[in-house]
């Protein structure tokens, strides 16, 4: 997997995150515990800081998480989901269990089911242990 400095900004990636062979992570990125980056995602810490919070689940098109992200002046609480496709601009906000939409993307309030995104949570942490353990070039 692509992981770059840039600079002095370098990633910080907690040992229990898994991040896809082909997602590429540059620069002041900081990826929590059980949290997964799946392949196509690309998370550039170039000129501002994005954190990932802990059993959150990025893809290359949307965002899954159970903790909170900071994008480059956004961010997106606990229990909110970004849809696939959707463009967060730089200074949004996306409440915990609303739900970012469209391009650029707007919010949907009360969107979201905690209990839901719970779940998925659980599933993706599971997925990513199993990706650890099992994925394999051919």
């Amino acid at each position: 997997m692509p992981i770059y400095a840039l600079g002095d900004r370098t990633p910080t990636i907690h040992p229990d995150a898994f991040v896809h062979p082909d997602a590429v992570i540059i620069g002041d990125v900081r990826i929590g515990a059980e949290s997964s980056i799946w392949p196509g995602a690309v998370l550039r810490g170039d000129y501002g800081t994005i954190i990932v919070g802990e059993r959150t689940s990025i893809h290359d098109r949307a965002l899954i998480g159970n903790g909170s992200i900071v994008l480059h002046e956004a961010v997106i609480h606990r229990g909110a989901t970004v849809a696939a496709g959707a463009v967060v601009r730089n200074n949004m906000e996306v409440p915990a269990n609303a739900a970012a939409m469209g391009v650029p993307a707007t919010i949907r309030l009360d969107f979201s089911n905690e209990e839901e995104i719970v779940v998925m949570a659980s599933t993706y942490v599971a997925n990513t242990l199993r990706y650890k353990k099992e994925l394999r070039l051919l």
